[in-house]
């Protein structure tokens, strides 16, 4: 595919130039309008009616094919909920422990909260093993094989991170741990931005992420990978009618997945979004949005290294990062920065690496050259 004749920005339509889609993304008109016309269909069908259950019903598993055929994994696999921390705590509420369990975490503050806050909330019936950091987030495998042991309930990391774009050797960790201790991912800054992502390889037991990110589906929309053969290890937060039954014996029974965690969903159209989106992303590339969200990303880098008063946070090697983008601007707080730009147009975001606050940009494959251009010359004004 050549990259440079695929414009598809007027797909993504909006006045302003968006390049804060690790927080929220554009969703494309055809989403928009699918979404549209499901409202429109399900009211004249009567929504509590016999003939839209089955019209739901096919949604739901239409948008669990479609998110089975990114990961890589079973539809049944997929649960649908409203965010990546739904995801995180149905794994962090779900697990049994014992006064000698230990989990494994990166970082503590660097982390984003949603993979943070879950597992320190434990910390007065378990052990938390936290692991240490270098500048970019990465850590020690030395540390990390000292720290793993039998009572080792769980390893949580994040396959991509918010703050400086690295991303983590997965791969690697899944083969020391060898299906044997559950691994929990927060894929929230990868499904979607870094390529084809196949859980398989990753070897990870449970993953999160959400639909509104860089898959460009609707707010409210979340993902939730349990491996099929996994499921026994989690006791699902709530309990309801979709989830259960009560058996001869008047005792309640888990379903199968995905209901076993889905009780009560009714985000119906979220999951039109969702779908429309994800096929959209699904027919343009996996790969061919990684290498897109990447050009536009080391274009941005390099022009903006030329400024010697930005300074970066981050890997500096391609590799090893997202289409994120973090940096500070010697003489300008970022906050003001970023509501400077805003008034131009140019939508950024304030994330902070402990208590240091960052400016980051994050673009997308619905991005422009132009667009990046444009931001670069703000930049340079300020």
């Amino acid at each position: 595919m050549n990259l440079d004749s695929k414009d598809i920005s007027e797909d993504f339509q909006t006045n302003k130039i968006y390049l804060n889609n690790a927080s929220v993304s554009l969703m494309p008109t055809q989403s928009i309008e699918a979404m549209k016309d499901f409202l429109i269909s399900y009211n004249s069908k009567g929504p509590d009616s016999i003939d839209s259950e089955p019209f739901v019903t096919e949604i739901l598993e239409k948008t669990r094919k479609i998110i089975a055929k990114i990961v890589n994994c079973q539809p049944d696999e997929i649960i649908l909920t409203q965010s990546t921390t739904d995801g995180v705590n149905i794994v962090s509420n779900g697990l049994s422990f014992n006064s000698n369990s230990n989990i494994i975490i990166r970082g503590m503050s660097h982390e984003h909260h949603a993979n943070f806050y879950p597992w320190i909330r434990l910390k007065n019936k378990l052990e938390i093993k936290n692991l240490s950091i270098d500048e970019n987030g990465f850590f020690n495998f030395d540390e990390f094989n000292k720290f793993l042991d039998s009572n080792t309930k769980l390893v949580s990391l994040s396959h991509a991170l918010y703050n400086t774009g690295s991303i983590l050797p997965i791969e690697k960790i899944g083969e020391i741990l060898e299906n044997e201790t559950p691994f929990f991912l927060d894929s929230a800054q990868t499904v979607g931005c870094i390529g084809d992502i196949d859980v398989k390889n990753l070897k990870c037991n449970f993953m999160a992420f959400n639909g509104s990110k860089w898959l460009c589906g609707p707010m409210g929309t979340g993902l939730f990978y349990c491996d099929r053969s996994s499921s026994e290890l989690l006791e699902p937060n709530s309990i309801g009618g979709e989830s259960a039954i009560l058996n001869e014996k008047s005792n309640l029974v888990f379903k199968e997945l995905p209901e076993k965690f889905q009780t009560g969903f009714r985000n119906y159209v979220g999951m039109v979004g969702l779908e429309s989106s994800a096929n959209y992303l699904y027919k343009y590339g996996m790969k061919n949005i990684h290498k897109k969200n990447m050009h536009l990303s080391n274009m941005l880098r390099e022009e903006l290294t030329k400024n010697k008063k930005i300074i970066f946070y981050g890997p500096k090697n391609a590799q090893e990062r997202t289409s994120i983008i973090s940096f500070t601007i010697d003489g300008h707080e970022p906050q003001t920065v970023v509501k400077k730009l805003e008034k131009q147009g140019i939508i950024l975001a304030v994330r902070e690496i402990y208590d240091k606050k960052i400016i980051r940009a994050s673009p997308h494959f619905f991005n422009t050259e132009s667009e990046i251009l444009q931001v670069i010359d703000a930049i340079k004004k300020l």
